[in-house]
């Protein structure tokens, strides 16, 4: 009998102590997210009224965080944070997320997409941390017509790239209706927000969110256009994204309104970070 309750205590304690780690990364994680979106969506802000020539993408943002006062060490926390973010997907791949379908095939899926994507941000920060350059690690632009361009030379290449592109046209689709349907809240620890804060969540959820969702779809029209016409560089990362919508009839107000929405969406992280359930 004191043996099973000795095991079972140990079992609550290790469940606990890795729950506290779990949770830790998450908002760790969700920080770094938020952090990043400020940046982007603030240099693309300078683009839409001239005022800059930074790239603004990741390696854009690096490379204005590298300038701040202790630069080197927000770097370093930039990374170490999302580390953390991909540590709690992959908690979500092995165990579940949390709702009432955290533990079925489909989200332990999207949980291991998305861990991958942020090993591979982490590591692309990191590596910008050790080495300093400049060009953190190339531009998004520059990344996106080598990989398309790569991606066409193989078998079948034309409809790997237009797949991919309308997988991407699709993941937008599906992020801006989400936020616009407020399916966050199911994610939240409403009960502890106030009516005024709960309004304001709300605003940086649905505007950043549909912001965030609009530039994904954009850029996965670059790609399908690149297959359909087989050209390499059709294909537009999120600097040449962004810089699209200047090139609009709206002009560089369309820009502003969509690098307002980034930043929108930096602030919203920072809620989730705050506020998520983990």
């Amino acid at each position: 009998m004191d043996t099973s309750a000795l095991a079972q205590g140990r079992f609550r304690a290790r469940r606990a102590a890795r729950g506290s780690v779990t949770e830790g990364a998450a908002r760790a994680g969700l920080t770094a997210r938020g952090v990043i979106y400020l940046l982007v969506g603030a240099l693309a802000l300078q683009i839409a009224f001239g005022d800059t020539g930074e790239q603004a993408d990741r390696g854009g943002a690096l490379a204005e965080l590298a300038q701040q006062p202790f630069g080197a060490v927000l770097l370093w926390a930039l990374g170490i944070g999302l580390v953390g973010m991909a540590l709690w997907r992959l908690s979500e791949a092995l165990f579940g997320s949390v709702g009432q379908d955290g533990r079925s095939a489909r989200k332990r899926l999207l949980a291991t997409v998305r861990f991958a994507f942020y090993v591979f941000v982490a590591y692309s920060v990191l590596s910008f941390a050790t080495s300093r350059d400049q060009s953190g690690g190339g531009s998004s632009d520059r990344q996106s017509r080598d990989a398309t361009a790569r991606a066409l030379e193989l078998p079948g290449g034309q409809w790997l790239v237009g797949a991919a592109g309308i997988a991407i046209v699709a993941a937008g689709g599906w992020i801006g209706v989400r936020a616009v349907l407020r399916k966050y809240h199911d994610k939240l620890r409403l009960g502890q927000l106030s009516h005024r804060t709960r309004q304001l969540v709300d605003v940086t959820g649905v505007a950043g969110g549909a912001a965030r969702g609009l530039v994904f779809a954009v850029a996965g029209v670059f790609a399908v256009r690149a297959a359909v016409d087989y050209e390499p560089d059709r294909a537009k990362g999120l600097d040449d994204t962004l810089r699209s919508f200047a090139d609009t009839p709206l002009g560089p107000w369309l820009l502003v309104c969509v690098a307002a929405g980034l930043v929108l969406f930096g602030v919203f992280s920072f809620a989730m970070a705050r506020w998520r359930r983990v």
